[in-house]
């Protein structure tokens, strides 16, 4: 018979969370991410930065439909080490998708992709008629 242990229950719910190196098979389920992107804009173009550490170019899609510009791809749990030898695991792992509405002032026949050293770079075109202009006025 074991005595009453009124924070027994506590200690079953919350365990994982205070103990820093608990873990159960949940937590190795690869989970759905999202990359860190910047979108910046220049004199003749509109650029999309994604970083995609760990991500080999083969499992990258950039595609463009119906103004949708979407980055997909899949980052996948390294097999080399056993997953029985991690104390933690912090970053994700497995699918992800991000989608931008593009603004009127590309030209969806311009876009290029290229993809470097865990980074993506989508560099999108303005239409000639969105870049500026310098036009000289005359002065009398």
């Amino acid at each position: 018979m074991t005595g009453f242990d009124p924070f027994r229950q506590f200690r079953r719910f919350f365990g994982e969370t205070f103990d820093p190196f608990a873990g159960t098979e949940e937590n190795w389920s690869l989970t759905t991410w999202a990359p860190a992107c910047d979108i910046f804009e220049t004199e003749n173009a509109i650029v999309l930065k994604a970083e995609l550490p760990e991500v080999k170019t083969e499992d990258v899609k950039v595609t463009l439909e119906n103004n949708l510009l979407t980055i997909r791809g899949e980052r996948k749990f390294s097999t080399e080490t056993k997953k029985e030898n991690y104390h933690r695991v912090e970053r994700s792992y497995g699918e992800f998708m991000r989608s931008f509405t593009l603004p009127n002032i590309v030209d969806p026949n311009k876009i290029n992709a290229e993809f470097k050293e865990g980074m993506l770079t989508v560099t999108m075109t303005k239409r000639e008629e969105a870049k500026p202009k310098q036009v000289e006025v005359k002065v009398k």
